[in-house]
């Protein structure tokens, strides 16, 4: 399987450090062999250093440095957020930050739900397991 995430500009990244965590930047100039300089709709402009970037297989189709306008039409012709949320990656983030905001009671019921689950589960077994002999 050959590798397909390349820096490139349109690349949709990750940024995985910093102040700007987690947030979805498109790739829109390489800089020199270290840092990109990354545009989002909502934020700033700026130089990232590749080791902040974790790239996405998501690529839109844009020119060098284009005006921030433009980046956000191809954003949304390209359906970005919507692909990034079906992704697995981004599903997985997703339930990540939820559990995250879980307060002590619904963690509670989520054990008590996995407890009456797995109950039912070996119930379930016993009797194909008794059926089958």
């Amino acid at each position: 399987m050959p590798f397909k995430r390349y820096v490139e500009i349109g690349r949709v990244a990750q940024i995985n450090y910093g102040k700007e965590y987690g947030r979805l930047v498109v790739i829109v100039d390489v800089i020199d062999q270290n840092r990109a300089l990354v545009d989002a709709p909502d934020m700033v402009r700026s130089p990232v250093n590749f080791k902040r970037l974790s790239l996405t297989d998501i690529k839109i189709d844009i020119k060098r440095i284009p005006k921030k306008k433009d980046l956000i039409q191809a954003m949304e012709a390209a359906d970005v957020k919507n692909r990034w949320e079906n992704s697995s990656w981004g599903r997985k983030l997703i339930v990540q930050k939820r559990r995250a905001s879980l307060n002590d009671f619904d963690r509670f019921k989520i054990m008590l739900a996995k407890i009456k689950r797995a109950s039912v589960v070996r119930q379930e077994l016993a009797k194909l397991k008794k059926s089958a002999s």
